[in-house]
């Protein structure tokens, strides 16, 4: 009993001094992040420890729409912010996010991709990589991306896109009058097609539903808080990581005595190798989202599309065929403009850098260029979906090209952006010329969700039919042909 009322007496002697360590901790962080603040727009007062992580986890969209008001209403073309004790500049100019991309190295800026991204993929990424050592990665990497690669790739796509929308349509028939959600439908489709065209015929059975697993605790795991313990997502995503590296390493020991017995590369990761051979026997020799329909742009895209390429002709779209869409690749640029699918590309300052000739972004800032808002700066009245912007009379891809941040700038710009853009032309081309489609509309359906890439807040609800008389089963055989060669 003593005992007891000792230990109580202890905790109510002590307790004034804890609070008192707190408060002081708590003056030290608010007085931190006003010292790095300065005048910059930003909340006046910051909750202790958490800061505003509250309001970006429970309304993320809303919370970089203020981050963006704020910036602007400001004239300072930023503003700031406090998230788990990391002090945040979110920019919404142009000039200002084109400052940051061009000025990736050690002793400015880091890209990092994520938040506690190194801590999720690991030092060594890609992502992370600055200088020489950067350079020479992505030298051996473009070969993956040239006119031979891509034409290979859009073969092994079509297979999978028809295959997914003849699920689609079966989906719809099943569903009767009641809409179907597009948007994970989509996802699992990009999935699959990813997975055929960087690893093809390596990536099947049991591997390939580990893969998809793990491909999913990782997407859940960038969206939670970082807490690195068991049985929480942030944990579960980090662990995923180590067994997809180690899944795609058997991918690539596969395609290694593939290309080294002579045969033709079928997938990205075999030109990879193909080049890394030929590289290593020289060096040896001498001493690596659709918006809402708009009537007339659906119809100007089928009139260009019939033209071209028809569902019932048993033949494959070829690479030459999309660099003939005009039209077409113009709406899936005016796509990525109008909705990014990723808005923002997190940085960390290395040092101090002098962003304005007023602030200066301290070290060990998260920075948060935002390619959503660049993407409404400059162009021609940008609110609106016009494809015709990125025609040959308009030009505005051209004009302003600064403003046209999908890709990234600098250093990192995407290397892969052809092929991207070309299998958006290619989901387009058979999603608007294989189905009949209607948008089911709802309060908000639009609005902008982060899963962790964009898409609509309601998932997209749509009604599907089949448009065309026939699935080409011509167009499946070979692209399986290819798959397996």
């Amino acid at each position: 009993m003593m005992d007891a009322i000792s230990a109580w007496d202890i905790m109510v002697s002590i307790t004034p001094y804890l609070l008192c360590v707190i408060a002081f901790f708590i003056l030290i962080e608010q007085i931190t992040y006003l010292k790095k603040k300065k005048s910059s727009p930003g909340p006046a007062f910051i909750l202790p420890f958490l800061g505003n992580v509250i309001q970006l986890m429970k309304h993320p969209a809303r919370f970089w729409e203020n981050e963006a008001k704020a910036a602007k209403e400001s004239h300072f073309g930023f503003s700031t912010n406090y998230i788990i004790g990391k002090f945040t500049v979110f920019i919404q100019n142009t000039e200002l996010s084109r400052k940051v991309f061009a000025n990736v190295r050690p002793d400015a800026f880091h890209l990092v991709g994520h938040p506690f991204g190194k801590k999720l993929f690991g030092e060594h990424n890609l992502v992370y990589m600055s200088g020489q050592e950067h350079k020479d990665l992505r030298r051996r990497i473009a070969p993956n991306f040239s006119r031979n690669a891509l034409s290979t790739y859009t073969s092994l796509q079509q297979n999978i896109i028809l295959q997914h929308m003849k699920k689609w349509e079966g989906l719809s028939i099943q569903n009767g009058s009641k809409p179907i959600a597009l948007g994970f439908l989509c996802r699992d489709m990009n999935l699959d097609t990813s997975q055929a065209v960087f690893v093809g015929p390596y990536l099947n059975g049991k591997p390939r539903e580990e893969f998809n697993r793990d491909y999913n605790l990782v997407n859940i795991g960038m969206m939670s808080l970082p807490v690195d313990l068991s049985g929480f997502a942030f944990r579960k995503a980090r662990l995923a990581v180590t067994r997809l590296i180690k899944t795609l390493g058997d991918c690539v020991q596969q395609s290694k005595r593939r290309i080294r017995s002579g045969q033709e590369p079928v997938c990205l990761v075999d030109f990879w190798m193909q080049e890394l051979l030929k590289e290593t026997q020289e060096s040896v020799s001498d001493a690596d989202e659709m918006p809402r329909p708009h009537p007339e742009i659906l119809s100007k895209i089928r009139q260009e599309v019939s033209g071209i390429w028809s569902p019932e002709s048993d033949t494959l779209i070829t690479s030459e065929n999309l660099r003939a869409m005009k039209y077409t690749e113009a709406v899936a640029k005016e796509i990525l403009r109008y909705r990014n699918p990723a808005t923002l590309v997190p940085h960390v300052a290395g040092e101090d850098f002098q962003l304005t000739e007023s602030y200066t972004i301290p070290k060990g800032s998260i920075v948060f260029p935002s390619i959503f808002e660049s993407s409404f700066q400059g162009f021609t009245d940008p609110e609106c979906f016009d494809p015709d912007r990125f025609s040959e009379d308009r030009q505005e891809d051209r004009l302003f090209q600064r403003n046209f941040l999908v890709f990234g700038a600098g250093p990192h710009q995407c290397v892969g952006q052809r092929y991207a853009v070309d299998h958006l032309v290619l989901f387009i081309v058979m999603f608007t010329s294989l189905l009949d489609f209607k948008r089911c509309r709802t309060d908000g359906c639009d609005d902008i969700s982060y899963v962790p890439t964009t898409c609509p807040k309601d998932d997209c609800m749509v009604y599907l039919s089949r448009r065309c008389t026939r699935y080409s089963h011509k167009v499946e055989l070979r692209s399986h042909e290819n798959v397996g060669a």
